[in-house]
């Protein structure tokens, strides 16, 4: 075998990967904004999910643009409208109702990534059109402060390069699925940029196209996933933060408990406790059972309405 043969299986990797999903991505700025390079122009990236239009990016995003216009990598440019946009998760969702049909990207299961996994990302950093870069996957669980104050959870870590501009592009596997949309980096940080999670972009889009919004039952708390040794469940989720004047803190809960169930429904992820709380109606009594101090409790914790996303 020849020392350059893993590369050549590496960049063409890389290109069937840019190939197949490239289409699908735009950027994103303001209608009438110049077509120059100007890195202080607020844009953004984004990728189709559906071949009617549908297209998928970040709320910050959306938050600095008015009258949003898409560029596809043929140059054709389409005016877009939000069609609804979840702060708590840093996504939204625009639609093009015009220019016939668009090519889609396939989005993929994020529960089954592993660290070290091969992720290309495409998008528009720094008012370049179209640039390409590549990583791994380098942490996962994270949770990350939002430009809007909000923490994001289950946040997936990699070494890709993504600068201003990238934001809302798609971070894909070598299967050419999106395992993730591309949100933010670390200013002074190398090699350390984050994505939201294919499988929580998945259900709020879904749910934005149908709704136009999410109403969610808002506990007060910031968890992260931890192994437990317990015989229903192997993970539970740690509570790292608890708002002060939250529901969750308001009934008793503290930092360290470990969460294992809610309602009837245990949980094990990240994506089941943000499920639950987008179907539950708030000001309804909910049981919360946590582990603490190797002990099981339960509490008793009234939720209230998280303030709206906008459509």
């Amino acid at each position: 075998m020849r020392e350059e043969e893993p590369l050549d299986a590496y960049s063409q990797t890389v290109i069937r990967v840019v190939e197949e999903v490239g289409p699908a991505v735009v950027s994103i700025r303001s209608a009438g904004a110049p077509r120059r390079h100007r890195a202080i122009e607020p844009m953004g990236s984004g990728f189709f999910i559906t071949p009617d239009g549908y297209l998928l990016t970040n709320s910050h995003v959306i938050r600095h643009i008015r009258d949003p216009e898409v560029t596809l990598i043929d140059g054709r440019t389409f005016p877009a409208r939000l069609i609804g946009e979840d702060p708590y998760t840093d996504l939204a969702v625009l639609r093009v109702e015009r220019g016939g049909t668009f090519p889609a990207a396939r989005l993929g299961d994020s529960s089954r990534l592993r660290l070290g996994q091969l992720v290309v990302a495409i998008g528009n950093p720094l008012g370049f059109h179209f640039t390409v870069s590549a990583g791994i996957i380098s942490g996962l669980g994270r949770a990350l402060q939002g430009p809007g104050g909000q923490v994001i959870e289950d946040i997936i870590q990699t070494d890709a390069a993504l600068n201003p501009g990238n934001s809302g592009g798609p971070l894909v596997d070598s299967r050419g699925e999106v395992i993730g949309v591309c949100v933010a980096t670390i200013l002074g940080a190398e090699n350390i940029a984050f994505a939201i999670p294919s499988d929580t972009a998945e259900w709020v889009a879904a749910l934005l196209i149908k709704e136009g919004r999410i109403r969610r039952a808002y506990l007060g708390i910031v968890v992260q996933i931890r192994p437990i040794a317990w015989p229903a469940s192997a993970t539970g989720l740690e509570i790292l933060e608890v708002d002060p004047r939250g529901p969750a803190a308001q009934a008793g809960l503290q930092e360290g408990d470990v969460l294992i169930r809610i309602g009837e429904q245990p949980v094990k992820s990240l994506g089941e406790l943000h499920r639950f709380l987008a179907h539950w109606p708030p000001g309804r009594p909910v049981e919360l059972q946590v582990m603490r101090q190797n002990q099981l409790r339960t509490f008793t914790v009234i939720p209230r309405e998280a303030p709206g996303s906008r459509r």
